[in-house]
């Protein structure tokens, strides 16, 4: 995609984005910052604007968006619940593919190393795109406009409620932290196993979203996995209240 400044960005933001969106901006400027990769504020210099601090605000309006309308839908769920279930909303995957809905991957400015490398189409890029977005439609229009584009775009993917489990392993348990603080979930590598047959142990590394990596050793990869989460869970300061067969 050709470089474009950030004047003209307004004016094709403006006119093929406001509809997809459904909000009228007062100030297109906003949109034209959100659509703005830092890759392309730093070719140009001069302290150019970009959509980082957008992308900070739209996390905590879409978490509280999002969190609001799962409180309202389903008043009977528990914390833990409503937690998995915006997880299941609000995580890198989801919010790219919102973001593609939205077309946005064709408006973003990207310079161009970031656009050789492939920045258009990366889930991560993405995902922080949309919450720009969402960042500005808030400082445009405050919280109303803000959740109304939500609910808007959320429309007809909104969960329904799952039977809550008896339990939580500590890889549920893990998972859903990572996703709450992270938005992405823990890796797991079988890194090789030891003894003989009758008596093999199985070491697995997990790499948190943070690159802190968890080693355990156990008599199946699954029960080293459980324990890995385990000490995960331990070493953030989280209770391990459950016990996994």
């Amino acid at each position: 995609m050709p470089a474009v400044s950030p004047p003209a960005a307004q004016a094709v933001a403006g006119d093929t984005i406001a509809a997809a969106l459904g909000h009228a901006f007062a100030d297109p400027r906003l949109l034209a910052t959100a659509l703005t990769h830092s890759s392309f504020a730093n070719e140009r210099g001069e302290n150019a604007g970009h959509n980082e601090r957008l992308e900070f605000l739209g996390d905590a309006v879409l978490e509280l968006c999002v969190s609001a309308e799962l409180f309202s839908r389903f008043p009977e769920a528990p914390e833990g619940e409503l937690t998995l279930l915006r997880s299941q909303l609000v995580n890198e995957s989801s919010l790219a593919e919102m973001a593609r809905r939205l077309q946005l991957e064709s408006h973003v400015l990207l310079g161009r190393g970031e656009e050789n490398q492939g920045g258009r189409s990366r889930s991560s890029l993405l995902s922080d795109v949309f919450e720009a977005v969402v960042g500005a439609v808030f400082l445009d229009g405050g919280y109303g406009a803000a959740r109304e584009f939500v609910d808007r775009v959320f429309d007809g993917l909104w969960p329904a409620r799952p039977a809550a489990p008896k339990t939580k392993d500590f890889k549920s348990r893990l998972q859903e932290y990572t996703q709450k603080t992270h938005k992405t979930r823990p890796t797991y590598a079988l890194l090789g196993s030891a003894g003989p047959e009758h008596d093999k142990r199985f070491e697995v590394r997990l790499t948190l979203p943070c690159g802190r990596e968890v080693l355990a050793t156990e008599k199946s990869v699954k029960k080293a996995e459980q324990m890995a989460a385990r000490l995960a869970l331990q070493s953030l300061g989280q209770e391990a209240f459950t016990d996994t067969d």
